[in-house]
């Protein structure tokens, strides 16, 4: 037998790895199919254990991300991007609205922030999501760093009102950070953009629905 007898055909070899290929991809999809539901209860279980700091001592009914609104820019939220709003009812009543934003004056890059506000209109909590300022210094901002930002809670427009809404450096209410000005400038002034708009929008924010858009241009999801 010759060396050319002895060689399988190039067609064996294609549909080899043709079947391989074609095993590889079904595994891949029944994966995907026995995971997806795990990883997207995982995600929802992350986003409700996120959500919920900002809302302490409060009840609520369901689940917090159950109704959600995206504001779309243009809009005169901190931020150039859509927000996300998560609004809590009892009893199908408003219990508040919380709101994801983003400081674009921090020190080194935007913040990300969670600010819940009462139905009333006062701030039941805020935490930092995400940000990039500088450590021991503005990352003080975080409240696995310090409790800085836990003095907002109980504020609102009236309290202090929205001339006082600055750090003391700047002759406002607030405190800031040793050695860092212009974080806390730009997380307190991101709370107070966003209170006034919800003080402007109270009732589109939490009337609109999945079948109606409110004036402010909202979307639901």
């Amino acid at each position: 037998m010759t060396d050319a007898e002895r060689k399988p055909p190039l067609w064996n070899s294609a549909v080899i790895l043709a079947v391989l290929a074609a095993i590889c991809t079904a595994l891949v999809a029944l994966t995907y199919r026995t995971t997806a539901p795990r990883i997207a209860a995982n995600a929802q279980a992350y986003l409700e254990q996120s959500l919920a700091p900002v809302l302490a001592g409060l009840s609520y009914d369901g689940k917090l991300s159950e109704s959600t609104i995206i504001i779309p820019p243009p809009h005169e939220l901190p931020g150039n991007e859509p927000v996300s709003v998560y609004r809590v009812f009892a009893d199908r009543k408003p219990v508040a609205a919380l709101f994801v934003v983003s400081a674009q004056d921090g020190f080194v890059g935007p913040i990300k922030l969670l600010i819940g506000i009462s139905a009333s209109g006062s701030i039941t909590g805020v935490r930092v999501l995400e940000h990039r300022e500088t450590p021991g210094l503005g990352d003080l901002i975080d409240s696995s760093r310090s409790d800085w930002i836990l003095q907002f809670s109980g504020a609102s427009l009236s309290s202090p009102e929205p001339s006082r809404w600055a750090i003391r450096r700047d002759g406002g209410d607030f405190d800031q950070l040793t050695g860092a000005s212009i974080t806390p400038r730009a997380v307190v002034k991101a709370i107070r953009d966003t209170l006034l708009y919800f003080d402007a929008h109270r009732d589109a924010v939490f009337a609109t629905t999945d079948s109606e858009q409110a004036d402010t241009g909202q979307e639901t999801h």
